[in-house]
């Protein structure tokens, strides 16, 4: 089934990062026949190192939390020179002891087969910047215009790819990276507050939590306990 998927990228990786399920899309991705020349192999045996890192880095995230990468734009695993940006989801698979022991994921191509080479270019460059500058107030026009689109095409195209509004995806990339200063650094929470764009501690508190269903204090203290 998921081979009847031409636009979408399946696979399965091990705790090593190894794959150990690849589709036919991902095949195509790493360069490779068969899924039988992939097995065993990581992201750094067939992409660019800048983007093995990046792609890495994620699963380690979701092996070491638990929590899921909900609808993550990032570069195509493709070459450096590639503009093509992909939709990424990763989950975590648990043993029967409950313990994470491997990452399960799909891609597929933003705006795929929907627009012009132009409109996906355009697109990237600003979620480039998107994610380059979360921390810093982000607006939708200031997206728009590294787009070289009106705000209104911009965020049709936008929801579009991604089902959420230019608003809530920012929310979510500050939201993810403050989980991974809570868990990863000692930095103290009005710290990592400012440093994922909030400018009020109660207001990151208050978001965090709505979004999260505990507090970044409780977040973290579970976090060193295994409870995420």
């Amino acid at each position: 089934l998921f081979d009847l998927q031409p636009d979408v990228s399946v696979f399965i990786k091990d705790a090593e990062g190894r794959f150990v399920f690849l589709n036919r899309r991902s095949c195509e991705y790493c360069g490779v026949k068969s899924e039988n020349d992939a097995l065993g192999k990581t992201d750094m045996d067939f992409f660019p190192s800048q983007r093995a890192v990046l792609y890495q880095s994620d699963d380690k995230r979701v092996l070491e939390s638990g929590d899921a990468i909900v609808n993550r734009i990032e570069p195509a695993p493709e070459s450096d020179s590639s503009t093509n940006m992909v939709v990424v989801n990763k989950i975590p698979l648990r043993n029967a002891e409950g313990k994470v022991v491997a990452v399960a994921g799909f891609s597929r191509r933003v705006l795929q087969g929907r627009s012009n080479p132009n409109i996906n270019k355009q697109l990237s460059e600003a979620m480039n910047y998107l994610h380059k500058n979360f921390s810093l107030e982000i607006k939708t026009r200031d997206l728009a215009e590294k787009a070289k689109m009106s705000v209104r095409q911009f965020e049709r195209l936008f929801k579009r790819a991604l089902g959420v509004t230019v608003r809530q995806y920012i929310l979510r990339i500050r939201l993810d990276h403050a989980k991974h200063l809570l868990r990863d650094t000692e930095e103290i929470i009005s710290d990592v507050a400012l440093n994922v764009g909030f400018y009020d501690h109660a207001h990151f508190t208050r978001i965090f939590a709505r979004e999260n269903g505990v507090t970044p204090k409780v977040y973290r203290k579970q976090s060193l306990t295994g409870a995420f």
